[in-house]
């Protein structure tokens, strides 16, 4: 064997020992996984974990605010009660009659007249002078003139009407005149009425009362 052969061959020996101890120290300088080293795709996965919970726990928070924020907007909006939660009643106010000292009750007619009448009585209570006339009425002034509408009309016991725009009648008996409808005593009869008009002069109260009023007196 000649000198180059021997030459090329020892050549070709050291590249190859020189390859093989690179590949030997890439191995050795790469990071080996072990008990507390995470590879790529564990650490993603540890990623999308920690992520996760916060975020779910942050929207379960904020779920719970906005349901908390509706329930206090619909208790908001409930009505408001006084404090002893009652709701106060109101109370409608009704033109009342006595005569004397006797209250009676009246089914009041629907018209102008006693339209106007609640009106003179609003303020204060409205008290007529009674005069006994013809052993059949009662009648007295009211110190103004109210609408009338005045037809011929026959009346009986209890009957209140208004005479002349200006003067309150009220009968225990029957006549025949042109009067406009007041209204009807509906608690007495003929002779209830003839009990309270038929001794004497009376005194005729007409006010504006409510229904607590109307009680207690």
């Amino acid at each position: 064997m000649t000198k180059r052969p021997m030459k090329m061959m020892a050549l070709i020996l050291g590249i190859f020992i020189s390859l093989s101890a690179c590949g030997t120290a890439r191995a050795a300088s790469a990071p080996q996984a072990g008990p507390g080293t995470q590879t790529a795709e564990t650490a993603a996965e540890t990623v999308n974990t920690e992520t996760t919970g916060p975020v779910t726990e942050t929207m379960a928070a904020q779920k719970t605010d906005n349901t908390a924020a509706v329930q206090e907007e619909t208790i908001s909006t409930e009505p408001e009660k006084d404090p002893e939660g009652t709701t106060e009643e109101v109370q409608e106010t009704m033109l009342q009659m006595k005569i004397g000292e006797t209250k009676v009750r009246v089914n009041w007619e629907d018209n102008d007249s006693v339209a106007a009448l609640k009106e003179l009585c609003k303020d204060a209570p409205l008290t007529i002078q009674m005069s006994m006339y013809g052993g059949f009425e009662q009648v007295g002034p009211i110190g103004t003139r109210l609408p009338s509408d005045d037809v011929q009309t026959r009346t009986s016991a209890g009957d209140i009407v208004l005479y002349s725009g200006s003067q309150i009648v009220v009968f225990y008996g029957s006549n025949s005149w042109a009067y406009t409808r007041l209204g009807h005593i509906e608690d007495q009869d003929e002779a209830g009425m003839a009990a309270l008009l038929g001794g004497g002069d009376v005194t005729v109260t007409i006010s504006m009362e409510n229904e607590e009023q109307n009680r207690r007196n």
